[in-house]
Order: C-alpha cells, then sequence, then structure tokens
C-alpha cells in the first residue's frame, strides 16, 4: 500500500522515442513549409532501391538529405560528391534513428537559382501583360504554303524538323531562318529572324526551334526581347524548345507550345496521309452525287423527249392529213350523192317528158341537162382543187414552222455544254465545247475562233 503520507503527485505524461521522435517530425513538418536550400553534396549513396541519401553542408554545417526514386527520376542531372545544387523541399525526421532531414522533391544546379528566380519574375511579368492570354493567339494554317523554321542550321533539332516535315507533307516548302540558339548573340538573332519573318510573310507559319539542354543553355528563349518578338510577330509562332520537360518563356508566349522539335513540325504540317484520305472520301461523294445528278438529268430528258413527241410538228401534220383525207371521201361520197339524186330527178323529168312527148321541150331540157351535168361537173373539180391547193398550202406551211425541215436544208441547233442553245456567237469563248445537231445525229465541236456579224 502506498504511504498515506506521501503527497499526492501529478500523473507524469512519460514519451517514448518513437512518440517522441513522431511528434518532432510532426511539429518539424507542420513548423516549416517547402523551401529551398543551397549547399554542397557529400557521401551521395545510391541504394537499389533508386533512392538517393546524401549530406548537403557549406562552411559551417551539414544536413541529411534523402531524394525518393519517383521524385529523382525527374532530375536532369545527375548529382555528384562535390557538387554545389540547388534543393526545393521540406524539413523532416527519420524516426527510427530520430536523424533530422531534409526531403528534396526538386534538384538543380546552383547555378540555376538565380536564373530560375530571374525566369519566373519574368514570367509574372509578361503574364500580367496579358501575352500568355489565349485569347490574342493566332490559329494555326490548316495547310501552310511555305513553313519557316528559325533555328541553327547545324543543330540536331533541324535534322528532327526537316525529317518530319519531309515525312508528314513532303511538298510543303521549308525555309530556314539561321540563327545562334546558345550564347551571349542567340537573342538577338532569334529577334530579328522574327522581325524579318514577319516583315517579308514569306511563311504562313515560323517554327522557333532548339534541342534540350540546362536552363543556362536554354535562356535565349527567356530573353525579355525574345517574347516581345514572338508577341509582336503577325505569323503564328509554335515553340519547339528543349525536351517536353522543358519550359520556356518563349513557350508561353507562342501561339502555340511543342514538346520538342519534332512534336513542333508535327503541328506545322498536316498528315498527307490523312489528305489523301479526305479527298479520296470527298472524291467518291463528288462521284455519287454526280451519277445522281446524271440519273436525274437522263430522267428529265427522257420525259423532255417523250413531250416533245407527243407536240412533234410531223404528229400534227399526219393528223391534219389524215382530218383531209376524212373530208375529202366525205365530200366524194356527198357528190356520188347529188349525183344519184339528180340521176333520178333527170329520168323523172325525162319519163314525164317522154309521157308528154315534146319534141322540141325535150331536146332543149336535154341541153339544159348537159350543161347542169358540165357545169357539175366543173364545179367539183374547181372544188376539188381548191381543197388541194388549200391541203398543199397546209403542208408547206407546216414543213416551213418545222425545225426539222430546216435541219433538212443544212442547218444547224447549236448549244453549249450546260444544253443551251445558242444564238448569239459572241456569248461562245475560244476553245469551247459545243454540240450541233442536224438532221440526221449530232456532232461534237470546239470553238477555235468566233467572228462578228453575219458573214460567211
Amino acid at each position: 500500500m502506498p504511504d498515506l503520507l506521501t503527497p499526492l503527485l501529478p500523473e507524469r505524461d512519460v514519451y517514448t522515442p518513437s512518440r517522441l521522435n513522431r511528434e518532432a517530425r510532426t511539429m518539424l513538418e507542420r513548423g516549416f513549409s517547402a523551401l529551398w536550400i543551397e549547399g554542397e553534396i557529400s557521401n551521395l549513396s545510391r541504394p537499389s532501391s533508386g533512392h538517393w541519401y546524401f549530406s548537403i553542408k557549406d562552411d559551417a554545417a551539414q544536413l541529411r538529405c534523402a531524394m525518393f526514386r519517383q521524385r529523382n527520376l525527374l532530375a536532369r542531372f545527375s548529382p555528384r560528391d562535390g557538387q554545389r545544387v540547388l534543393l526545393r523541399g521540406r524539413v523532416s525526421l527519420y524516426e527510427p534513428r530520430g536523424d533530422y532531414q531534409f526531403l528534396a522533391d526538386h534538384i538543380e544546379e546552383a547555378g540555376e537559382g538565380a536564373l530560375r528566380r530571374q525566369f519566373e519574375a519574368l514570367k509574372a511579368k509578361l503574364a500580367a501583360e496579358g501575352l500568355f492570354a489565349t485569347e490574342r493567339k493566332k490559329p494555326l494554317p490548316r495547310l501552310p504554303r511555305r513553313i519557316g523554321v528559325i533555328s541553327s542550321p547545324t543543330g540536331a533539332a533541324i535534322r528532327d524538323v526537316l525529317h518530319i516535315l519531309r515525312r508528314r507533307f513532303c511538298s510543303i516548302p521549308v525555309l530556314l531562318y539561321p540563327v545562334a540558339v546558345q550564347g551571349a548573340a542567340a537573342a538577338p538573332q532569334i529577334v530579328a529572324a522574327l522581325q524579318r519573318a514577319s516583315a517579308r510573310a514569306e511563311c504562313d507559319v515560323l517554327i522557333l526551334a532548339r534541342g534540350g539542354g540546362s536552363l543556362e543553355d536554354l535562356w535565349a528563349f527567356n530573353e525579355e526581347s525574345v517574347a516581345r518578338a514572338i508577341a509582336a510577330c503577325a505569323i503564328p509562332v509554335i515553340s519547339g524548345v528543349g525536351h517536353e520537360v522543358d519550359f520556356t518563356i518563349a513557350d508561353f508566349v507562342a501561339d502555340k507550345r511543342a514538346p520538342t522539335p519534332s512534336g513542333a513540325a508535327e503541328l506545322a504540317a498536316p498528315d498527307c496521309n490523312d489528305w489523301l484520305r479526305q479527298l479520296a472520301l470527298h472524291s467518291r461523294r463528288l462521284a455519287a452525287a454526280f451519277s445522281r445528278s446524271m440519273v436525274d438529268r437522263r430522267t428529265q430528258l427522257d420525259w423532255l423527249q417523250r413531250r416533245m413527241a407527243q407536240r412533234h410538228p410531223g404528229i400534227e401534220l399526219r393528223q391534219h392529213s389524215q382530218r383531209l383525207d376524212e373530208l375529202e371521201l366525205r365530200l366524194a361520197r356527198l357528190m356520188q350523192q347529188q349525183l344519184r339524186h339528180r340521176r333520178a330527178v333527170v329520168a323523172e323529168q325525162a319519163a314525164h317528158l317522154r309521157q308528154a312527148s315534146p319534141a322540141v321541150r325535150l331536146a332543149a331540157v336535154k341541153g339544159r341537162l348537159q350543161m347542169a351535168r358540165s357545169s357539175l361537173e366543173s364545179a367539183l373539180q374547181r372544188r376539188l382543187q381548191h381543197l388541194r391547193t388549200q391541203l398543199r398550202v397546209a403542208v408547206g406551211t407546216l414543213d416551213a414552222i418545222s425545225p426539222l425541215a430546216t435541219l433538212q436544208r443544212g442547218y444547224a441547233i447549236v448549244s453549249d455544254a450546260q444544253g443551251h442553245v445558242v444564238t448569239d456567237a459572241r456569248t461562245l469563248t475560244s476553245g469551247q465545247e459545243i454540240l450541233a445537231r442536224l438532221a440526221t445525229g449530232r456532232v461534237r465541236a470546239r470553238v477555235e475562233q468566233t467572228l462578228e456579224g453575219s458573214e460567211d
């Protein structure tokens, strides 16, 4: 039993090493946000796990560091002992050993630190001015007539660009604006090339290309003068600088950013195979539409031919001729009936005369009868001659107005390729195809010369 005289003490909060290290790690990680640290690498080790373990030191102290595999795979160089680097990461603590350490998620050579800060400052400045705005970027042409390339004439980038352009659309001409892409002279030459290309307007699209390299190697494409020259260029600019992980100010200002020079070439030139497939598709559609149009035109032509056949002058002429034959037959029958009737009357009168037997009157009646017969026959002949004359006039009139009769006299009906009848030679042009319809058959011809007036 505890001693009753022992004063009551407050309950102790006893830490274990694990708990203390865990809470210390939490306090360190919460107390420091992500920060940058610069120093010299020492004691670098690369175990089979792929993680990097090393120390970063200056003249007075050193700090244990770790960079795990999923982060160091993004590094653009392989660090070594004695190399001065710039790290970005967070402060932490390795609980099993209680080691205070720095967990890096980005590493770059220390010389890039100042350039990186300069890069971020210029990027923020130009973004505030609206040079990166989407609405100011120009669209790329679907099929450029000529592609301009601003790059080094001896670098690998121009070879990659030309290879891709030749493979995708070999008939598009390429104009090279040779410039330096690294060093102090690079930025002024790039600016001059952009201004020259914009002023000459020789190309429909420009590719700004350079292979990969360090931030310092690519610095010409981070110059403010280059960015403003890209923004002022009247021709769409595609930026293909460095590798996919590299970003420059030129990428943000350009009308289109490509991850590599080869990618820029693919954006600039369409794939000719796609165009050929589209052309074949349109050709098939055009052929189908033309076939449908021909069927419609042929149907319309058949209808017009049937309608013309129904209203052809020859048909009307035959109908009038048949009607005339019918009238002639009716007239002949009528005249025969009249003749028989007159003969009957004459016979009846002769009978009366014979009964009366007046010789003188009989002779007179015979004379009148003979005259009446002669008059009747003459009238009948005149009537028949008059009707025949009317028939010949009607037939001649119908022949005169018939287009077929006109064609029989050596004339022709001339129409153009659209089927329109040509009445004025001035509507034709030299080399135009025409179609002449003759009395028998048709002739397709081509105009060599048109003459004014009605002379032969």
